[in-house]
């Protein structure tokens, strides 16, 4: 087992690179989640990508480079005003959708005509990237639909039989997937919230539009109805209705800030118990996923502020919710 472990995550750049330049499939570190990542200017290998998620082909993809220079090579245009995004946020957390050209195959962006862009902010992957001559397409590295992985370890669990190897950058440092921003009618619109807050965007750009969907036919990753979600049942609201609806049931609580004060009756993880949003944010997924493992039947989740990282955070727990 251990030695199966030792064989398969690494900080070997050149072991990521003989598999990419295969054709495989690799996991990476981000300062977001985790990723799965593959040729994606490869058909094939970003087929592997959907085949070992088992994502639907109508969820686009983000391509991920180290450079403005690839990203031109990528696209028809660059809106100035995402143009000035990328100056204040890249590297970072920050997803643009720009209008591809033929190089970025139909696959990755669904049949639609823009392209998902970022340059992440992890040394490692940015020494990856450094070493191709191809984008790398990767979505989070988890079967579709559940929790984003914020560890190598986490990658193995789900995907290990899947990827060829895995680059272990530690754990992420945001924990929440990257902000998804375009250009619509004119406007600029984000597209699915994460970590980059709107009041940072707002500050390079001045006012935003939200078009975050809760879709079955997204615009952009991210945006589908259903996703981040833990294999026990997950409710999300104000936690003391919650705990009154669900009475009877051993129930685990993902609350922030002070604890409720049923606390004593159930198993709580507090996200940040000092109410600070960057740690909440950083312990989301990894705190779903312990929920999960626990013994309990229900998970209630105690909404959060909406604002800063906020609206991120309870955008994935409702994405995660039980309908």
């Amino acid at each position: 087992m251990w030695n199966f472990l030792f064989k398969m995550i690494g900080t070997e750049l050149n072991k990521a690179v003989k598999h990419l330049k295969a054709g495989e499939l690799v996991g990476i570190p981000t300062e977001t989640v985790y990723g799965l990542a593959a040729n994606g200017l490869d058909v094939n290998a970003v087929l592997k990508i959907y085949e070992a998620k088992e994502r639907p082909f109508f969820d686009p993809l983000i391509l991920h480079v180290n450079n403005l220079e690839k990203v031109n090579a990528l696209i028809l245009s660059f809106d100035l005003r995402l143009k000035k995004l990328a100056d204040a946020f890249w590297p970072g957390p920050l997803t643009l959708l720009l209008p591809k050209n033929q190089l970025v195959p139909d696959i990755v962006t669904s049949g639609l005509n823009q392209v998902a862009i970022r340059i992440p902010n992890h040394s490692l992957t940015l020494s990856l990237l450094e070493q191709l001559n191809f984008p790398l397409a990767a979505p989070s590295a988890n079967p579709f639909g559940y929790i984003s992985p914020t560890t190598a370890l986490h990658v193995n669990k789900q995907l290990g039989e899947k990827v060829a190897y895995i680059l272990d950058g530690g754990a992420c440092e945001i924990g929440l997937e990257s902000t998804i921003v375009g250009v619509e009618e004119g406007k600029v619109c984000v597209y699915r919230l994460g970590g980059l807050s709107i009041e940072q965007l707002e500050a390079v750009v001045g006012e935003v539009t939200l078009k975050v969907n809760l879709s079955g036919d997204p615009k952009a990753p991210g945006q589908l109805k259903s996703h981040y979600a833990p294999t026990k049942p997950l409710f999300h609201g104000d936690l003391e209705k919650l705990f009154n609806q669900h009475r009877g049931k051993k129930l685990i609580c993902l609350c922030f800030g002070e604890p409720p004060p049923f606390k004593d009756r159930v198993r709580i993880l507090n996200l940040s118990p000092n109410c600070d949003l960057q740690e909440a944010a950083k312990n989301l997924f990894g705190f779903l996923r312990q929920a999960d493992e626990l013994d309990g039947d229900v998970i209630i989740a105690q909404n959060l502020p909406m604002l800063g990282l906020g609206l991120a955070i309870n955008d994935r727990l409702k994405r995660a919710a039980v309908n």
